[in-house]
C-alpha cells in the first residue's frame, strides 16, 4: 500500500498564510515606495511640513526680511556645497538629468542653455519672494503673511495654463477655488477687524507674484536639471541677490544674538535645505499646479504651530477656512 502525504494541520495553514500575507504586504509595499509619484507625494507632505515652520523661524529671529532671507539660502548654499560636488563627480551627464542626454546633439545644447537660464531665474525670484515675504512678517501675523503668500496658487494655475498650455483636469479648479475661499475667510476676517489693508499684507501679496514664478520655472527646469545641483545653484543665485540687496540697503549682517543666530540657522537647515530638497524633487515628478494647491496647506500648519509657539490665537474663522483648504486639496489630488 502506498503511503499517503499527511494533510497539514490548522496550525501549519495558519502559519503558511501569515507568511504569505507578509510577502505580499512587502511587496505591495515595495511596489508603492517605488511609483514615483508615491515618493512624490511623501517627499511634498515632508517638505510642507518644514516650510511651515518658516514664519515661525523668521517671528524668532526678529530680523530685517532680507537679512534672514540671506542667511536661510546662504546657509542652504554652504551645507549643500560638498553633496553638489560629490553628485557632480558621481554623476556622468553633470546637473542635467537624462532627458538632456537622450536628445540629439543641437537640441540637447539649447536644452542645455535653456535648464541654466530657468534655474538662475528661478533662484532671483525666490530671492524677491524671500525679501518680500519675510519683511511682511514684521508687519503682519505669521498666518495672514503665510496665507497672503500663497494666493500664488492662482498665478500658478493662470500661468501654467496660458503660458504653457497645461490642460488641467476639471475638477482642479472647484478644488483650488475652494482652498482659496478658505485661505480668504481667514483673511477676511482679520481685514474686518483691522479695515485698513497694511504694508505687511501687500509685501505678502506682492511675494505670492514672485513665489508662482518660482514654482513654474522650478518645475521646468526640474525637467532637465536634478534635484539637488538645481537646488544649490538656484541657492547660490538668491543668495548672491540678497546679499547685493542688504549690502545696498546698508543693512546689518552680524551683531544679532546667539537665539537669533538659532533661529536663523534653523531656518536654513529645516525649512530651506529639508523643507525645499523635498518640494523640488516633488516638482520634478507633480505638476505645479497640484503642488501650488497642495502648498496651501502649509499655512494650515502654521497656523496650528503659532498658537504654542508664537501665542497667536486660533479663531473659528481659521479653523474653518482651515477645513476648507484641506477639502480643496483632497478636490484636487483625489484619482
Amino acid at each position: 500500500m502506498s503511503a499517503t502525504t499527511p494533510a497539514p494541520t490548522s496550525e501549519q495553514r495558519t502559519g503558511s498564510g501569515r507568511i504569505t500575507a507578509r510577502a505580499r504586504a512587502r511587496a505591495v509595499n515595495s511596489a508603492l515606495w517605488h511609483n514615483p509619484a508615491i515618493r512624490a507625494y511623501v517627499a511634498l507632505a515632508l517638505g510642507i511640513v518644514c516650510i511651515g515652520f518658516s514664519a515661525i523661524f523668521t517671528k524668532w529671529a526678529g530680523v530685517p526680511g532680507a537679512v534672514s532671507g540671506f542667511y536661510r539660502v546662504a546657509i542652504a548654499t554652504v551645507v549643500l556645497a560638498l553633496p553638489f560636488v560629490l553628485d557632480l563627480r558621481r554623476r556622468r551627464g553633470g546637473i542635467f538629468t537624462g532627458r538632456v542626454a537622450a536628445t540629439e546633439p543641437g537640441r540637447s545644447a539649447s536644452l542645455r542653455r535653456l535648464a541654466v537660464w530657468l534655474t538662475a531665474l528661478a533662484g532671483l525670484f525666490f530671492a524677491l519672494d524671500l525679501g518680500f515675504w519675510n519683511t511682511s512678517l514684521l508687519y503682519t501675523s505669521a498666518a495672514n503673511s503665510t496665507l497672503l503668500g500663497n494666493t500664488s496658487t492662482l498665478w500658478v494655475s493662470l500661468g501654467a495654463a496660458l503660458l504653457f498650455h497645461e490642460r488641467l483636469k476639471k475638477r482642479f479648479w472647484p478644488g483650488m477655488m475652494l482652498a482659496l475661499v478658505g485661505a480668504a475667510i481667514i483673511v477676511g476676517r482679520d481685514a474686518y477687524e483691522h479695515p485698513h489693508f497694511g504694508l505687511g499684507d501687500l509685501l505678502a501679496g506682492l511675494s505670492s507674484v514672485f513665489y508662482a514664478g518660482y514654482l513654474l520655472g522650478t518645475q521646468r527646469a526640474r525637467r532637465y536639471v536634478s534635484t539637488l545641483p538645481f537646488m544649490w545653484l538656484s541657492s547660490v543665485v538668491a543668495s548672491l541677490c540678497l546679499l547685493a540687496y542688504v549690502v545696498l540697503a546698508g543693512l546689518a549682517l552680524a551683531g544679532y544674538t546667539p537665539q537669533q543666530y538659532m533661529a536663523l540657522a534653523a531656518l536654513g537647515l529645516i525649512s530651506h535645505v529639508l523643507g525645499w530638497l523635498a518640494i523640488n524633487y516633488s516638482l520634478g515628478h507633480l505638476p505645479a499646479p497640484l503642488t501650488a494647491v497642495t502648498l496651501l496647506s502649509q499655512p494650515v500648519i502654521t497656523a496650528l504651530l503659532a498658537v504654542p509657539l508664537l501665542g497667536e490665537a486660533l479663531t473659528i474663522f481659521q479653523m474653518g477656512g482651515g477645513l476648507l483648504v484641506l477639502a480643496g486639496i483632497y478636490i484636487v489630488n483625489r484619482r
